[in-house]
């Protein structure tokens, strides 16, 4: 019945992506979209692969900042690894091993650890994240000349301090054992988001565009936490939604929007894709030692 569960909850986050797809392209003009495609220039996608593929490595890095604290002390080899392969399940293999669940399964299998400490870490590290996310995006709606939001521009510095703060009474609070690395892990979090701002505007550069850069990067912005919902599949037809809304509301280009988003998926699906050698060959897991 479980099993059963997990496949009808697969088939409708994939029936819900085709949806939004199918919605998106709908509104926009494809040919105008796949011209767009066509016409990237792909040493500046290369460019924008080698700083995702870097943020990634932060993102790793962080992880293992938690998996320290509860005392396994993994390299960061065997934990890159493991995180790859992490990605290419959450990808690739959606519904029945979600790349998180699977790096949880292998962690409390491996080492006598409880239950909950494993839970905890993960949440915690994607919470981490969004919290990044969120604070970057207010910095970057500052910027934005936007009539509907230009009232609210001097709440934007009190949200950034109050999220930083809930959170860190929160970890304080109930989560004391990672406390420790608290700050740490909020300045690597930091870097992932600035890599990936980065390669997002290596994409831009890719489609020549010159203009409204702060607006298109909040938008990526705001697609990577609604991305982030268990709806779709990696994320799927959400992005795109976002990214077409997201050039309404601000004038932008329609199909160029939608065209960065669908770069930025290749991009990560090609970074993921790698993972599945460690599909058919499971990673190692060594520990450091002291």
């Amino acid at each position: 019945m479980d099993n059963l569960r997990k496949k009808g909850i697969t088939f409708l986050k994939i029936l819900f992506s085709f949806v939004l797809l199918y919605f998106v392209f709908t509104k926009i003009q494809f040919n105008e979209v796949w011209k767009i495609l066509k016409g990237s220039d792909f040493t500046y996608l290369f460019a924008a692969l080698l700083f995702f593929v870097i943020s990634k490595v932060f993102s790793a890095l962080r992880l293992n900042l938690y998996i320290h604290q509860i005392k396994i002390f993994l390299t960061q080899l065997s934990n890159i690894k493991l995180y790859l392969l992490g990605m290419f399940y959450n990808l690739f293999l959606p519904g029945g091993i979600g790349g998180d669940a699977y790096k949880g399964y292998v962690l409390k299998n491996k080492y006598d650890i409880k239950t909950r400490s494993v839970v905890s870490i993960l949440i915690l590290d994607r919470l981490n994240g969004l919290l990044l996310i969120f604070v970057i995006s207010c910095i970057l709606a500052l910027f934005l000349n936007e009539s509907s939001i230009n009232s609210y521009k001097s709440l934007f510095g009190l949200a950034i301090a109050l999220s930083i703060l809930v959170f860190w009474v929160f970890n304080k609070r109930f989560f004391s054992f990672v406390y420790p690395v608290f700050w740490k892990s909020l300045g690597f979090s930091a870097l992932v988001q600035l890599a990936q701002l980065v390669s997002v505007l290596f994409i831009l550069k890719a489609l020549g565009v010159e203009d409204n850069t702060v607006a298109y990067l909040f938008i990526f912005l705001i697609s990577s936490i609604v991305s982030v919902l268990p709806l779709t599949i990696g994320g799927i037809g959400s992005r795109e939604v976002v990214f077409y809304y997201g050039a309404l509301w601000l004038t932008l280009d329609e199909n160029t929007s939608v065209s960065i988003s669908m770069l930025f998926f290749l991009i990560t699906a090609t970074v993921s894709l790698a993972g599945i050698v460690y599909h058919f060959k499971k990673p190692e897991l060594k520990e450091i030692i002291t």
